[in-house]
């Protein structure tokens, strides 16, 4: 059976070969991506993700009509929408890591996706907010992570998110961490930036991250919120050397 995943991640001659032993000429060009998907046991929308995302599909312009679309463009278009605006519904979690480790290796993609990840997130944090779903939760924790030690975040991407100085949902992911294990910023740095909350620096503190004398000097800015400050006493109390 043909997956979301050999269908993103197949060359060229092998994507001609999947969908030119399943095409239908008899099937009216609005019906044919479903016709496909029957046949695949996939939904379209993962179809039209699995061949989108897919760097060699592109030039690939005899198999976009058996998918009932007139151009690559237009399937693009709607591949951007699917991406954008499911959350973990036509497209399940799984095939979200397929696609980021396709990506990460197509420059073109890769840039179209940094914009994209800015509009599917704010979907998913605002559903997050609506809902508390617990499922969506974990599935969005995994696809953070995913994104950060995937190569798909860079630097700009991170130092948006910390910058942000009311985010909950940053400390929900436990972001600062997954920032610091992909490398893309040091600890230290992280541990002075006043947008970072409380309780973020104290997961940073209880992980043995930041040296006391970065904690001495910290608490020499007589400007830090009273909780920050408390936090750090009671760190440098309890690990008193």
């Amino acid at each position: 059976m043909t997956n979301f995943k050999a269908i993103i991640s197949a060359e060229e001659e092998k994507l001609v070969q999947i969908f030119y032993k399943l095409r239908n000429d008899k099937t009216s060009q609005d019906k044919k991506l479903a016709a496909l998907a029957k046949k695949l046991h996939l939904r379209a929308d993962q179809i039209i993700c699995a061949v989108g995302f897919n760097p060699n599909a592109q030039q690939l312009t005899e198999i976009i009509p058996i998918l009932g679309f007139d151009t690559f463009k237009i399937l693009a278009q709607k591949r951007n929408d699917i991406f954008t605006n499911d959350i973990y519904r036509r497209l399940t979690l799984d095939n979200m890591l397929n696609i980021y480790t396709v990506v990460k290796n197509s420059a073109e993609i890769l840039q179209i996706m940094q914009y994209l990840l800015k509009k599917r997130l704010a979907k998913i944090e605002e559903r997050i907010e609506e809902t508390v779903n617990s499922l969506i939760i974990e599935k969005y924790k995994a696809e953070m992570r995913a994104i950060y030690n995937g190569g798909i975040a860079n630097i700009d991407f991170a130092e948006e998110r910390l910058n942000k100085s009311d985010s909950g949902f940053r400390a929900l992911l436990n972001e600062v961490g997954i920032i610091i294990e992909s490398k893309l910023i040091p600890a230290g740095d992280i541990f002075f930036r006043d947008s970072i909350l409380p309780e973020e620096k104290r997961k940073l503190l209880n992980k043995g991250l930041i040296p006391r004398e970065l904690i001495t000097s910290r608490l020499e800015d007589k400007t830090i919120p009273k909780e920050e400050k408390r936090i750090l006493h009671e760190h440098l109390q309890l690990h008193h050397e």
